[in-house]
């Protein structure tokens, strides 16, 4: 089991998304990228990145890939569960992510679906806390058609009121669906308890009741699509045999008409948290004890050392081949599942570590094993050694998962919705070749204080603990990532 970090690895969830520095040309911005080395180090990201700003503000990024007739065609909306402000609203991103779905008039739901299964694409959709991804893979012939289909829906987008209720209903069976994991109640919890202001409070999917009064939502879905599928809000990118220059041709006749909106959202800012806050869930079915942490960390940075710092914690503490890991799970064999790690997001999130334990009894202990651990990263040198294998293991790692133009459409997807900018890679990773033992230390001492975490422990009060629950959508779920 690799650590709860579902940051750098192309193959992973919210993977890395893109958008670039530009000049202006003929009335756009345009950029090509690739004649800089960063500071630090060859760059990381090995092909040539195109952007394109067109007048309404709709990046288009084109990167040609060795794909031969084959394109990653993905469209990213910078809002995600972030965006969700108002009390009673939660979980509508997601639901956008459904809506999109249900076709235009030009061009209805099975006509839509019936002309991309006609070219051989496959298509689908996910939602994170900080933006919304669609993507389609498709053969590069049908690229005209696919941008048809895909400005019209964006443009376009029309659902009956009964349409939307059926679509809410069909949320609310995603929601049940994956309660019957503790995974889910785990995200839930930890949350609602870590944030009291910002939006991360609620999970990707909503809070339950939000979910329930749905249907009852339709004006205020009317509302969310106008303020947020705008160009200016979106990226459109495409990986694979691409013409970068018939790319931006084809956006300009297709997109060129829609029109820019005015919205600008504002995240409340979450307080500073004071003291240690603890959380105990009675699952209403046997299963092994869980135990969730998650310290207040930094949000997503190109230019800062602290979210990579504890990047490399997480592969320093939680990777299989880690002391911790060893000790925990190989040697003395109190949990079954032990992640660790700092996902990214637009604003301070939370470094969160989950183990699975196998006798309840035992759960205080791997609590003080754990938090030892964090406490020895504040005092205990790390060799240089040791960090150097560590930052050689990411950064090759990354580089060996851009294996075919979906892997590397996702993982610059990722950076487009962080940073607007997919250079942004790049800087990140010659930041992780400057990282000192000096700096992991400072970042532990910083993020690791009793007083900003907070303690989920899950687990049946009635009856022997019971095999592991839970499987791949529904720790999804719970790293914030919610898909059709």
């Amino acid at each position: 089991m690799s650590p709860l970090k579902l940051r750098r690895s192309p193959m992973t969830d919210p993977l890395k998304l893109v958008a670039a520095l530009v000049l202006v040309i003929l009335g756009t911005r345009f950029s090509a990228w690739g004649e800089e080395t960063p500071r630090g180090g060859s760059k990381v990201f090995p092909y040539p990145v195109q952007v394109t700003v067109l007048e309404n503000g709709l990046k288009v990024v084109a990167v040609p890939f060795d794909n031969p007739g084959l394109v990653a065609y993905w469209t990213v909306v910078r809002a995600g569960s972030r965006n969700e402000i108002e009390p009673g609203k939660s979980g509508f991103a997601h639901f956008f992510e459904h809506m999109m779905f249900r076709g235009t008039d030009a061009y209805p739901r099975e006509r839509y679906n019936a002309i991309l299964k006609e070219l051989g694409a496959d298509h689908n959709a996910f939602t994170t806390d900080d933006y919304t991804a669609y993507h389609v893979l498709a053969p590069a012939s049908g690229l005209e058609t696919i941008m048809t289909l895909e400005s019209d829906r964006f443009m376009n987008l029309k659902y009956t009121v009964e349409d939307f209720k059926k679509e809410a209903g069909a949320v609310l069976g995603e929601y049940n669906k994956n309660a019957s994991s503790p995974f889910q109640t785990l995200n839930e919890k930890i949350r609602d308890a870590a944030f009291t202001a910002h939006t991360y409070k609620h999970t990707t999917i909503g809070f339950l009741r939000d979910v329930k009064e749905m249907p009852n939502q339709y004006e205020y879905s009317l509302q969310f699509f106008d303020r947020y599928y705008r160009p200016e809000n979106c990226a459109l990118l495409v990986v694979g045999d691409v013409d970068p220059k018939r790319l931006v041709d084809l956006a300009r006749k297709f997109y060129g008409g829609w029109k820019r909106g005015s919205y600008q959202v504002e995240i409340p800012a979450e307080p500073q948290q004071t003291e240690e806050k603890r959380v105990e869930v009675d699952w209403p079915n046997p299963t092994q004890p869980y135990l969730d942490m998650g310290y207040h960390g930094p949000a997503f940075s190109d230019t800062q050392v602290d979210l990579p710092a504890l990047d490399l914690v997480s592969q320093l503490l939680f990777s299989e081949a880690a002391p911790l890991y060893q000790k925990l799970v190989v040697v003395e064999q109190e949990v079954d599942l032990l992640i660790g790690g700092a996902a990214d997001h637009r604003d301070p999130y939370l470094f969160e570590i989950v183990a699975r334990v196998k006798k309840p009894e035992r759960v205080a202990y791997v609590e003080a094993t754990i938090t030892a651990a964090l406490e020895d990263l504040k005092t205990k040198p790390i060799p240089a050694d040791r960090l150097g294998k560590v930052k050689s293991h990411l950064k090759y790692s990354y580089a060996m998962g851009l294996d075919t133009a979906g892997s590397v459409a996702r993982s610059l997807a990722h950076y487009i919705a962080l940073t607007s900018d997919p250079e942004a890679v790049n800087r990140v990773y010659a930041i992780y070749d400057r990282i000192t033992p000096e700096d992991v230390r400072n970042a532990a001492r910083r993020y690791f204080a009793r007083t900003g975490r907070t303690v989920v422990i899950l687990s049946h009060k009635e009856g022997a603990p019971a095999g592991a629950q839970g499987g791949a959508g529904a720790m999804a779920a719970a790293a914030g990532v919610t898909a059709r």
